[in-house]
């Protein structure tokens, strides 16, 4: 499915042709794309980055388009070594003093931008960042993985952000959330089937 198919099933489904509605549909499909992104790890979707850890800097700064991540690892002399993923508060703790300086074992969510490690970096390592991105919108893309392989997830998604949005009947809401959890379902049965094959860290 691409997008002028999505926008047509998305119209002929809520018989609705209101100005108002029909420019809005893109702001709804964003809505459904991010929804599914979040609830769902798509292993289609991942890939590295590689950068450097800074001298006496505890957060690495992450890509623009990160959803999260999948594996950090430093690399030495061509070798990996990947780090564990762990709460902010553990890190703290093993390493109380940011002054406590190595190479990284461990990493955590620190905020929208960056990842916390520790023990704080004690020179400018290299690192390779394996990770979920958020695609480029079927909106502007015309076609997506998501689009073409699970579609049914994101037209649901998208009628559940429009029946919201034209403050439906309660049935119509129900219908299209069920519908939207059957499909949202299957692909999180393809994608934890996929990733289960290859994670042997976690």
């Amino acid at each position: 499915m691409n997008y002028t198919e999505l926008y047509d099933a998305v119209v002929a489904e809520t018989e609705n042709t209101d100005t108002t509605f029909v420019a809005n549909i893109p702001v709804l499909v964003k809505n459904a794309e991010k929804r599914i992104y979040q609830a769902v790890k798509i292993p289609n979707l991942r890939k590295n980055a590689t950068s450097y850890f800074q001298a006496s800097n505890p957060y690495l700064t992450l890509p623009t388009d990160y959803l999260s991540a999948w594996e950090l690892a430093t690399i030495t002399s061509g070798a990996y070594a990947y780090l564990l993923p762990k709460d902010v508060s553990f890190i703290r703790e093993a390493y109380p003093s940011a002054t406590t300086t190595g190479t990284p074992k461990y990493y955590a969510q620190f905020d929208d931008n960056s990842l916390f490690v520790g023990p704080t970096p004690s020179g400018a390592i290299q690192v390779e960042l394996h990770y979920f991105y958020y695609p480029e919108t079927i909106v502007t893309a015309t076609t997506t993985w998501l689009g073409t392989n699970f579609d049914n997830v994101l037209l649901y998604g998208t009628l559940v952000e429009a029946a919201v949005f034209m403050k439906s009947e309660e049935d119509t809401m129900k219908a299209y959330a069920e519908q939207y959890t059957v499909n949202l379902k299957l692909l999180k049965q393809y994608a934890d089937g996929k990733l289960s094959s290859g994670d042997y860290r976690r």
